[in-house]
């Protein structure tokens, strides 16, 4: 718990944005870890933890999406306060994690520990992978990214 606790909590909140629940979703997965000890023992227990941490992570993004889907075919929005920057910011943010969500859940795992800065080879043992494929896969889900992206939201727009 001490070894890991801090970084598992640092790549939730990255993918929920949300510290408290980030926190909750740590906690929850350590428990599921002294629940199941048994399938994750040894040097296991870093890949366990964080493949658990991340799924996790990724179906409360799910969920938060499909409460958004559900809140905005419900209610009006109301125009925001914010200036445009802040604002195109936050709806590009929203982007990111709706594509996410839809995304099969290998790949949107391996674009989120990527993207945590993990190294290939950490990639590979947190989802018992051949450390040489990687690399191939993190492409592909980039490329399935990108068209799912541009299939939801058409081409990126980068002068925002």
């Amino acid at each position: 718990f001490h070894v890991h606790y801090e970084r598992i909590a640092r790549a939730i909140v990255q993918v929920v944005r949300d510290p408290a629940r980030a926190e909750e979703i740590a906690a929850e997965t350590f428990w599921k870890f002294w629940r199941n000890s048994k399938a994750a023992q040894g040097g296991q227990a870093f890949g366990w933890l964080y493949r658990t941490a991340v799924r996790m992570a990724i179906d409360e993004l799910r969920k938060e999406a499909r409460r958004i889907r559900n809140e905005s075919s419900q209610t009006i929005r109301q125009p925001t306060r914010t200036p445009e920057e802040a604002h195109a910011a936050a709806e590009e943010r929203d982007r990111v994690r709706l594509v996410l969500a839809s995304l099969d859940r290998r790949q949107a795992e391996l674009l989120l520990l990527r993207n945590n800065d993990l190294s290939y080879a950490e990639v590979a043992a947190v989802l018992d992978l051949n450390p040489a494929s990687v690399g191939t896969l993190i492409s592909r889900a980039q490329q399935a990214f990108r068209k799912e992206y541009v299939t939801q939201y058409g081409e990126p727009n980068y002068e925002r």
